[in-house]
């Protein structure tokens, strides 16, 4: 029977392989997994040079057996770690919210500027973060995960969401939405307020923005049109 490391491994060679740049897209899993580039070369047993030159694109494309060593060695490290992110990924893999909770939910075969994403959304940014990339994200009805999801639905959605943007829709003045993010973990890098302007944002919402250090910006873009405004990410 195939575990949630088989289908993330199959996942990442086949964003690699599909990917225009491959070598972004390997940079993005590792970094990622929160491994540096002199660690994962150690699990190789080569250079840390190598490693860089994959990723950079200065080496061929890599091959299907590279890519299998790569993902490997990420994957093995993670687990000598206690395989946090492979338990997360595997929440993400096996998610089957209703449409009515998530609107949207999706990975990026690289990390993209979160100043990207907000263009894409038409999102204005009051408050920055302590990271200024993403590698996917999470659209989600503010009001329907309040009255629908058990409270472990509530984890596992919010447990996705690290290294994300998560975007809270159906939203009045986004209290109940960031007072949530304060006693869940992981916080994402980035949380955006849609159906609201900057005037009408609860108060204290910059400070707890601030505390947990994630980008919040709000977004009054029309649903469809901003889910429109994903699909152009890569």
């Amino acid at each position: 029977m195939r575990g949630p490391r088989d289908e993330l491994a199959e996942k990442i060679a086949g964003e690699v392989a599909l990917s225009d740049d491959p070598g972004a897209t390997l940079r993005k899993w590792r970094t990622d997994f929160e491994i540096p580039q002199t660690d994962l070369a150690t699990q190789l047993d080569v250079s840390p040079s190598v490693v860089s030159d994959y990723e950079s694109g200065r080496r061929e494309n890599p091959g299907i057996e590279v890519v299998r060593r790569v993902v490997d060695a990420i994957l093995d490290i993670d687990e000598e770690r206690g395989a946090s992110h492979i338990r997360q990924h595997a929440r993400v893999l096996s998610a089957g919210f209703d449409s009515d909770v998530v609107h949207d939910l999706r990975e990026y075969a690289a990390n993209i500027p979160i100043e990207r994403y907000h263009d894409a959304i038409g999102a204005a940014e009051l408050i920055s973060g302590e990271r200024d990339t993403i590698a996917g994200h999470t659209v989600i009805d503010s009001i329907e995960v309040i009255q629908r999801l058990s409270g472990d639905e509530f984890y596992d959605l919010y447990g996705q969401s690290t290294n994300r943007a998560l975007v809270f829709t159906n939203v009045t003045r986004g209290e109940s939405p960031l007072v949530a993010l304060r006693v869940v973990t992981p916080t994402p890098n980035a949380v955006v307020l849609h159906g609201l302007s900057a005037d009408d944002l609860w108060e204290h919402a910059p400070d707890l923005a601030r505390i947990e250090g994630f980008s919040l910006a709000v977004s009054e873009t029309p649903l469809d049109e901003m889910l429109d405004g994903l699909r152009d990410l890569p």
